[in-house]
């Protein structure tokens, strides 16, 4: 069974290459994705990496938590479910229009 890792304090010229080669050293990825400003199109500093077995995942966060990769050192977790996205607030303030 597939497992998701939350990888953070990503520098900002890691790319999704350099995560899957570093992660593929533990055990077989499936995927990789480097979460990125929309505007800028940059780095924001973490992204996914999902592991083929849960046993290479945790190696995974065992060895690479706290790894230092291009200047920053990795926080490597398993990854919590994405939470439903609800409606937004138009208003900016929240509660009742006054009109």
């Amino acid at each position: 069974m597939t497992k998701k890792l939350y990888v953070g304090n990503l520098g900002y010229e890691t790319s999704e290459a350099a995560l899957s080669e570093l992660f593929g050293t533990i055990g077989e990825v499936v995927s990789v994705s480097v979460i990125t400003d929309r505007m800028t199109g940059r780095s924001r500093g973490f992204g996914f990496v999902e592991m083929a077995e849960e046993s290479a995942a945790q190696q995974a966060i065992n060895e690479l938590n706290g790894r230092v990769v291009d200047g920053r050192a990795l926080k490597v977790a398993e990854a919590r479910p994405q939470r439903p996205r609800g409606q937004r607030d138009s208003g900016g303030r929240g509660g009742r229009s006054r009109y």
